[in-house]
């Protein structure tokens, strides 16, 4: 592929999503400690699909794929499909001039490329260099952009307006898509189905918890997926004490990411 067909390639991919990071940008401004819900009825049934389609396939897939694949090669696939999104967590590094955390996942991503056999172990992570996630939902906030309304989108869980507009600019972006081309579709979707199924049985007895035995899953999940969202990008790093706190990120961000 030559420069300006790589060009065209990208600017036809850009060029549709431009207008919902503008939407992001102009969102309602952010309300710290309070939900802005005022789609819920709308996000109640897709939420009402989203355990729908749980119940009768990703649970019972998930349990399959846990029991019956052995552990080291559900952690390789895992593996590989994380190193896949590396790119797009280093763009985003730098579209926020965070440059520390860019070399950081720089070096990792060179590491487990070469000596992790295309990212299959992680090698760098056994030497404790961990990933430091970044998305365009974070450049997005880090660029000024309000979080906006929450949002239960069909297959991808809870999101906010502005991390919603941050999932498809991610889609679209990825590096790995202009590198690699259409034809490895098959193995980039595999392995990141892979690992949703993966989470989905590691983190199987929360999400029941969550899904299938509270009152109300719908106000319990957003309240979880808030909280954890906004400490994310205030302080850096997840809440490991809640398990459902960004578990629709873990099980179906990935899986749509191009």
């Amino acid at each position: 592929m030559n420069s300006d067909d790589f060009m065209r390639r990208v600017i036809s991919r850009v060029a549709p999503v431009l207008a919902m990071v503008v939407l992001a940008a102009c969102a309602t401004p952010d309300v710290a400690q309070d939900v802005y819900d005022p789609y819920e009825e709308d996000n109640r049934s897709a939420h009402g699909f989203n355990r729908g389609l749980d119940a009768v396939a990703l649970r019972p897939a998930a349990t399959g794929y846990g029991t019956i694949v052995p552990n080291p090669i559900r952690a390789g696939v895992t593996n590989f499909s994380s190193n896949l999104g590396m790119p797009s967590v280093i763009l985003n590094d730098l579209l926020q001039a965070n440059f520390a955390d860019a070399g950081h996942n720089s070096l990792r991503f060179v590491v487990n490329s070469f000596l992790g056999l295309g990212g299959l172990f992680d090698v760098a992570g056994a030497r404790g260099h961990e990933t430091r996630p970044a998305d365009f939902g974070e450049t997005l906030a880090v660029w000024g952009a309000g979080e906006g309304a929450y949002l239960e989108v069909p297959f991808l869980g809870p999101r906010t307006e502005r991390a919603f507009a941050g999932t498809v600019v991610d889609a679209v972006l990825n590096p790995v898509n202009y590198v690699l081309g259409p034809q490895y579709t098959v193995v980039i979707y595999g392995t990141r189905a892979g690992s949703v199924l993966e989470s989905r049985f590691v983190l199987g007895d929360a999400l029941d918890e969550i899904l299938y035995e509270s009152a109300d899953s719908y106000a319990l999940l957003r309240s979880l997926y808030l909280q954890n969202r906004r400490f994310e990008l205030s302080q850096g790093g997840a809440i490991e004490t809640d398990p459902g706190a960004d578990i629709y990120e873990d099980l179906y961000g990935d899986i749509f990411e191009e």
